[in-house]
């Protein structure tokens, strides 16, 4: 992992790196409909982008609410430690800037890797996208 990079990404700059994974993991893999991928908060959220050599690997954003969302992991680099990489970045950040409490909808496949960084559940299994997901929330010291 020593050419991995994780670094802030800005919407207008970088939106298509960021829309290339998305579009590969939630629309075309998982079946999203488009119209639900893209949405108001993609210019007002703060943005990441993971590198491995070069290639864009993953990606992730912050909304101004703390919740986390739109993480992705390209199917070849998951299970490999990137997301968690990712997602211990996205909550430094998030403490850097004086969050207070962070939460996300984690499809149920996901759940262990929120946990191993301290999320926990708080919702029963409902459906995005025809997707079991659980809200899970961390509150950041």
């Amino acid at each position: 992992m020593t050419d991995l990079i994780i670094r802030i990404a800005y919407w207008e700059k970088d939106r298509a790196a960021l829309q290339k994974i998305r579009r590969e993991v939630f629309i075309n893999e998982q079946q999203v409909p488009e119209e639900m991928e893209w949405d108001e908060f993609d210019d007002s959220s703060t943005h990441f982008l993971c590198t491995l050599e070069n290639k864009v690997i993953a990606t992730a954003r912050l909304k101004a609410d703390g919740q986390i969302g739109r993480m992705a992991v390209l199917q070849d680099y998951r299970s490999l430690g990137y997301g968690n990489k990712l997602l211990v970045f996205v909550i430094q950040t998030a403490h850097d800037k004086n969050f207070k409490k962070l939460y996300l909808h984690a499809q149920i496949n996901a759940i262990p890797l929120y946990e191993k960084q301290g999320f926990s559940a708080c919702s029963d299994i409902f459906y995005e996208a025809n997707i079991p997901h659980r809200e899970m929330s961390k509150i950041l010291c």
